[in-house]
């Protein structure tokens, strides 16, 4: 996993990552690396760890720094010694203390931490096959059925959306009324959308498409956030789960994250916390209410 990631990196050192194989991203550094080791560059008095740098040269070139040729090593210390000096400037100018600097630097504090702790708990908690396979069941059977092909015809208002549907109703071919009317992209192809599983539509959508028999549409404009529809159910056919061998290595990833989860789960019970988010006030049509504007009224 990456640890850091220093943004000013050259061509040439990121070329270092495509030109060499991959070795092993084990803690052995070169000999006199360590604490009490001299430092590899010191930048406006300020030093640069040869454990730091040691770190710095596995993650870009995937291969401690002893094992890169002089030319590589320099390639790698220059960009350390060029984001220090950024940081520096940074310090100069304040930057580090503005709140978006200050926020962004905590929250990837939060991250390198998480991704320490959660290594460290998984290493001997490998997933056993029998949690592989039940987690292979839990997702299959949370899996879609069926998949649906349709087409749609999409339009700013309800009434523009029940004159398409006169149209239709008076014998108007689907795909020349979408190609005409309809203000999607999909209108070029007759307003097809293709075979989907209802989970990757708008709700509303979904909920209308699984409603008509193949051959049928909508004669009720469906609204979403996008504007009003007109859909028509093209055709349906079942939805084949992937074998479990294929999916195998992202079962073992869920298994991971949820035992993880767990342990997070237990620390916010274990934990003393106290929340003191103010609620947000509702305005009287529901939605949060604007101070600004609450302010200006008065």
């Amino acid at each position: 996993m990456k640890y850091l990631r220093i943004v000013l990196l050259s061509a040439t050192v990121l070329g270092l990552a495509a030109c060499q194989p991959k070795a092993s991203t084990g803690t052995a550094g070169p000999a006199g690396s360590g604490a009490g080791a001299a430092p590899v560059a010191t930048v406006n008095g300020t030093p640069i760890s040869r454990d730091f740098f040691d770190f710095y040269a596995r993650q870009i070139a995937g291969r401690p720094a002893d094992q890169l040729s002089d030319t590589q090593r320099n390639q790698v210390l220059d960009n350390l010694v060029r984001g220090e000096l950024v940081a520096q400037e940074a310090g100069k100018e304040g930057l580090e203390k503005t709140v978006d600097t200050a926020s962004l630097l905590e929250l990837s504090r939060l991250n390198v931490l998480e991704q320490a702790v959660s290594g460290n708990y998984l290493k001997d908690k490998k997933p056993t096959e029998q949690e592989l396979r039940a987690e292979y069941e839990t997702q299959v059977a949370a899996l879609p059925k069926t998949e649906y092909h349709a087409k749609h015809i999409l339009v700013a208002t309800e009434p523009y959306a029940k004159k398409v549907i006169e149209s239709l109703e008076k014998g108007g071919k689907f795909e020349d009324l979408a190609k005409k009317e309809s203000m999607d992209p999909s209108k070029d192809n007759g307003g097809d959308l293709g075979w989907f599983t209802p989970d990757r539509m708008d709700k509303a959508f979904s909920d209308a498409v699984v409603a008509l028999k193949p051959g049928e549409y909508t004669h009720t404009p469906v609204q979403t956030q996008y504007g009003w529809h007109i859909i028509e159910l093209v055709d349906t056919r079942d939805v084949s789960a992937p074998s479990f061998d294929t999916v195998r290595q992202r079962l073992e990833q869920v298994v991971q994250s949820k035992k993880f989860k767990a342990y997070t789960d237990e620390l916010m019970r274990s934990a003393k916390i106290e929340k003191t988010l103010p609620a947000v006030k509702k305005a009287e049509d529901g939605k949060p209410e604007d101070k600004n504007a609450a302010d200006k009224k008065g």
